[in-house]
C-alpha cells in the first residue's frame, strides 16, 4: 500500500539533491588540494555499495551501507558531508522526517554545500521541520530564510504559524505584525489569515485593546458581516446602565453595517429610539427585523409588532410637529434646538435638510453634546453621499472615548460604502 506523502515533503525532497549528484566522485579518491573534494580512499567502496542501494529503492540496504561507512577510519570532512546528504535522502524516502532533518542541517552547515543550493536546503528544512512539530527548528530556518531575502508569502504564513502553534503569542503578535506593516508601507493589501491570526494572539493574551485594534483592522480590509459583529459586541460590552445614549449610537453604526443580528438589539434599538425622540429611526430598524425575520417566537413577534405600531403612531405625530419645531429653532440663539431638528430629519432620512440644521446648530455654538451632534453631522453627510464632508465630521469628534472610537469606525465604514444619494425629501 503507497504511503502518502506529508505535507511539505514533497518540496523537503526537492530541497535535496539527486542521488547521482549526491554521490558524485564516490568511486573516485581526491588526488590535489586545488580539487574539488572527492570521497576517500577508505569510505569509497561502502559509500558507492549505498548509493546503488539508493538507486534500486532498497532503502534499508542503503541505510546499512551508510552505517558501514560510517565505521570506517580516516573519514575526511567532505566524506561526513557526503555520508549527511545520502543519509537525508534515504531517510526522508522512508519516512523517517526527524532523522532526515538532523543529517541534512549538519550537511548544510559544514561548509561544503553549493551557495546556490541553500536557498532551496534552507526553505526545504523549514517546512519538514514544520510537518514534524519542531516548531524551534521551523522558526530558525524559516527566519533566516526571510533575513536572506528567499522566503515566499508560504514562508512568512509557516512561521508566524509556528509561533503561534508552539503557544508563543507574543512571538506571533510581533512577528506578524511586523509582516503586515511591511505590507502597507509597499502599498500591498494585507492577507486575511495574516489579520486573523493578529486579532487570536491578541484574544490568547487577554489584551483587549490589542484585540480591539486587531478587529478594526479587519475591517478596515475586510468589512465581513461577522467582523462588525465582533466590533460591535465589544462596543456592545463596553455600555453600562445609565449610558442609553451612547448605546443607541452604537447600535446607529450595528444597523448601518448589518451587525444587528439577535432579536433583542432590534427591540432595544427601537426602544431607545423612542425614547429619545427618534420614533421614525425606531420604525425602520423594526421594520428591517420583521424583513429579516429575526423574530422568530410568536410572543417576539406580537410584542414587536406593537411597538412598530406605536412607533408609527409616534412617528406621524413628530412629522406633524416639524414646522413648528422650525419656528423655535429659528428663534433660538444656541444650536441645540438646530441639533434636535437635524436628528428627525436624519430620522426621517430626509439627509439634506439634516445636514443643513446639525451644521446650524454646531454653528451657534452651546451645544450640550457637541461630540454627538459632529458624529451625527457625518451620518448625514455620508447619507446624502457627501464622503469628504462625512470624514472632516468624523475627525471632529472629540472627548468622548466611545464617540471617537464610534466615529473612526464609521470612517472606515464611509471609505468602504458605496456612494448614496441624497433623499429628495
Amino acid at each position: 500500500m503507497t504511503q502518502k506523502t506529508p505535507k511539505y515533503v514533497a518540496a523537503f525532497i526537492l530541497g535535496i539533491a539527486s542521488v547521482g549528484a549526491l554521490t558524485m566522485g564516490v568511486s573516485a579518491v581526491a588526488v590535489a588540494a586545488d580539487e574539488k573534494p572527492k570521497v576517500s580512499k577508505n569510505a569509497a567502496k561502502p559509500l558507492k555499495a549505498a548509493q546503488e542501494a539508493m538507486e534500486a529503492k532498497k532503502y534499508p540496504e542503503a541505510l546499512a551501507k551508510l552505517k558501514e561507512a560510517e565505521a570506517v577510519s580516516g573519514l575526511t570532512p567532505y566524506d561526513q558531508h557526503l555520508l549527511n546528504e545520502m543519509y537525508g535522502f534515504t531517510y526522508v524516502r522512508m519516512g523517517q522526517y526527524p532523522e532526515a532533518a538532523k543529517a541534512l542541517e549538519a550537511a548544510l552547515n559544514d561548509g561544503f554545500m553549493e551557495p546556490a543550493d541553500m536557498p532551496q536546503r534552507v526553505k526545504a528544512l523549514a517546512q519538514v521541520n514544520y510537518q514534524i512539530k519542531n516548531y524551534d527548528k521551523a522558526i530558525e530556518f524559516g527566519e533566516r530564510s526571510i533575513k536572506e531575502g528567499t522566503a515566499d508569502d508560504d514562508m512568512f504564513t509557516l512561521v508566524s504559524q509556528a509561533y503561534y502553534i508552539k503557544g508563543d503569542y507574543k512571538g506571533a503578535l510581533k512577528f506578524v505584525s511586523n509582516y503586515v506593516d511591511d505590507q502597507v508601507k509597499a502599498g500591498k493589501t494585507p492577507k486575511e489569515q495574516p489579520l486573523q491570526l493578529i486579532m487570536s494572539s491578541c484574544v490568547k493574551l487577554q489584551d483587549q485593546a490589542c484585540t480591539t485594534s486587531a478587529l478594526e483592522r479587519m475591517v478596515q480590509y475586510y468589512p465581513k458581516p461577522e467582523y462588525w459583529q465582533n466590533i460591535m459586541y465589544t462596543l456592545l460590552q463596553s455600555q453600562t446602565t445609565g449610558q442609553d445614549k451612547g448605546l443607541l449610537n452604537v447600535y446607529r453604526l450595528a444597523s448601518e453595517v448589518d451587525a444587528l443580528k439577535r432579536p433583542e438589539d432590534y427591540t432595544e434599538m427601537a426602544q431607545l429610539s423612542i425614547e429619545q425622540g427618534s420614533p421614525g429611526e425606531a420604525v425602520r430598524v423594526l421594520e428591517k427585523g420583521f424583513a429579516k425575520g429575526v423574530f422568530v417566537e410568536q410572543r417576539d413577534k406580537e410584542r414587536n409588532q406593537r411597538l412598530l405600531d406605536s412607533a408609527k403612531k409616534q412617528s406621524a405625530t413628530d412629522q406633524a410637529s416639524l414646522g413648528k419645531l422650525e419656528k423655535d429653532v429659528a428663534a433660538s440663539k444656541t444650536g441645540d434646538k438646530d441639533v434636535s431638528l437635524g436628528l428627525a430629519y436624519l430620522s426621517y432620512e430626509q439627509y439634506p435638510k439634516a445636514v443643513e440644521a446639525l451644521n446650524r446648530g454646531l454653528t451657534k455654538g452651546g451645544v450640550r453634546n457637541e461630540g454627538e451632534a459632529r458624529l451625527l453631522l457625518g451620518i448625514a453627510q455620508l447619507k446624502s453621499g457627501n464622503k469628504g464632508e462625512a470624514t472632516k465630521a468624523f475627525e471632529q469628534v472629540k472627548g468622548n472615548p466611545t464617540l471617537e472610537r464610534l466615529a473612526n469606525l464609521w470612517s472606515l465604514h464611509a471609505k468602504q460604502a458605496p456612494t448614496q444619494t441624497a433623499s429628495a425629501k
